[in-house]
């Protein structure tokens, strides 16, 4: 049961940040005059970062000490990131939670009573609720763009991957709640998941750099060019095959990180041209930090 719990714990710590990062971009995205989807999409923003929240409060003392350092919960960028976007957007961060995280401590083998049982199955239920309408409020917003009857600043394309990434943390969730823990059996299918992200994340960052930063959007375009390879290569291969798979996606996520925070450095000092929100910029760092962790952890086993 203490799995269930840690594995809970360090799901929402990740996965509730991920997700009110998505609500506010959502928000921060649309017109003015579309004031009802601005304030479903801020009471999203609001009910993750709550559940955020409460799962900081319970998690010291029980994540593992790889989380911490993966710095896929919070990143030097984080801090700074969340004042200058609320600055920009208008749009209210508490980065109080974020301060939280970085004060929480490792430790996953304690004996844990039954109270902090109930309270992660609690927070498990509200994440499924939550999700459930975080996904279908994603999807028609698709579909009234789609159909020319809504816009938002966010590409279409970008709209699906954060759908995919939602659906991901619901089915995390759902396999914990009913087998207590995580089977990690489908390495495959994650690497695939992932490498599919990174790249959508090079194209989104080529699209939304200023066309002045030609050496930026040349390098953009050459991670999207071998997340693209990569993803053909599983197709191809078989599983005696995955292990060096596994290390190439590695060796490329550990050099798209290093780009991703001279990007986010850069953004935030305002040395880079873009209509790129720091937040977001913070927010593509942590994905692939939270990827790199799975690789490592795959090379290791």
């Amino acid at each position: 049961m203490e799995n269930y719990v840690v594995l809970s714990i360090e799901t929402h710590l990740f996965f509730a940040r991920i997700m009110k990062e998505h609500a506010l971009f959502l928000e921060a995205g649309f017109p003015c005059k579309d004031e009802a989807w601005i304030q479903k999409a801020d009471w999203f923003r609001q009910q993750f970062e709550d559940l955020l929240r409460e799962t900081v409060r319970i998690g010291d003392g029980r994540i593992n000490s790889s989380i911490l350092k993966s710095d896929e919960l919070v990143t030097e960028f984080t801090i700074p990131a969340e004042n200058r976007t609320e600055h920009l957007s208008g749009i209210p961060i508490d980065s109080e939670i974020s301060m939280m995280e970085k004060k929480l401590r490792a430790g996953c083998n304690r004996e844990e009573s039954r109270e902090i049982i109930r309270m992660v199955h609690r927070i498990n239920e509200r994440a499924i609720r939550l999700l459930n309408g975080l996904i279908d409020f994603k999807e028609s917003i698709l579909r009234e763009v789609g159909d020319g009857k809504l816009f938002n600043a966010n590409y279409p394309l970008l709209i699906k991957h954060i759908i995919r990434e939602a659906k991901l943390y619901r089915a995390t969730v759902e396999e914990l709640m009913q087998n207590k823990r995580l089977s990690y059996r489908n390495l495959r299918e994650t690497e695939e998941f992932w490498n599919r992200i990174m790249m959508e994340h090079a194209l989104f960052i080529r699209g939304l750099l200023d066309p002045s930063e030609v050496q930026l959007i040349d390098t953009a375009d050459e991670f999207a060019t071998e997340y693209k390879e990569l993803l053909e290569m599983a197709r191809r291969q078989d599983c005696r095959a995955m292990d060096e798979l596994t290390k190439k996606s590695l060796q490329e996520t550990l050099k798209y990180r290093e780009f991703k925070a001279a990007g986010a450095e850069g953004i935030l000092n305002c040395k880079i041209a873009s209509i790129i929100l720091p937040l977001l910029a913070d927010h593509v760092l942590r994905e692939a930090n939270h990827y790199i962790r799975i690789l490592e952890c795959s090379c290791v086993g």
